[in-house]
């Protein structure tokens, strides 16, 4: 019971020390849980437009074999992946989907069942179509980069957070059993070398497409 206790206050001592180190938006909207019997070392669920809370999940016997600066940085750039998602900045996909939805209502309304699966189906093109944008390799890269902003205002060079990432990365596969990085993963390893200054070519600017707003600090 005693090394329980030890072990949970030791946890919260770690979710307490993560949240400090996030954007403000971030740390209020952040939910970090346990999670040990998951096979991801962080999981980070997608912040659907209903859904308040930001909910991250840590396999904390994988989590806290991380050196501490991969922790810093793998927990900063899932909060600035979370926080550039936005349903409703202006654009033709938000447009359709605020169209649809409004359609839905309206011919709900008025009993028309074919308005109501019109209105429908422009929603859901219209949210596949978002959820695309974010799955973009120019969006992953950005996020990565906005969080090597935010880590240079808690105490890091660009450089060193760079390589923490990079090799954060690297160190998640390994916990995971994973044999080798994906695509996405190797693209933004490479990118992250690049921008910590190593003789690596940098990712091709036909990457970068989304657009990534500047995080809070």
């Amino acid at each position: 019971m005693r090394s329980s206790s030890h072990t949970s206050f030791g946890l919260a001592a770690e979710v307490d020390r993560l949240k400090d180190l996030l954007p403000a938006t971030g740390r209020m909207r952040v939910h970090i849980t346990g999670q040990p019997t998951q096979s991801q070392v962080m999981l980070v669920t997608f912040p659907w437009p209903w859904r308040q809370d930001w909910s991250i999940s840590l396999n904390f016997p994988l989590w806290l074999l991380l050196p501490e600066p991969q922790r810093d940085l793998l927990i900063l750039r899932a909060v600035c992946w979370l926080q550039g998602i936005q349903w409703f900045r202006p654009g033709w996909g938000q447009g359709l989907a605020l169209v649809g939805g409004l359609g839905v209502l309206m011919e709900a309304t008025q009993g028309d069942g074919v308005g109501v699966l019109v209105g429908a189906g422009l929603t859901l093109v219209a949210a596949r179509q978002i959820l695309q944008s974010y799955r973009y390799p120019g969006y992953e890269l950005q996020a990565d980069e906005a969080a090597l902003r935010v880590a240079q205002r808690r105490n890091y060079s660009e450089s060193e957070a760079a390589l923490h990432l990079a090799a954060a990365i690297q160190s998640v596969a390994d916990l995971e059993n994973r044999t080798h990085l994906g695509f996405l993963e190797m693209l933004r390893v490479q990118n992250l070398e690049a921008l910590a200054g190593r003789p690596v070519p940098g990712v091709p600017q036909a990457w970068r497409t989304a657009q990534m707003p500047k995080p809070q600090s």
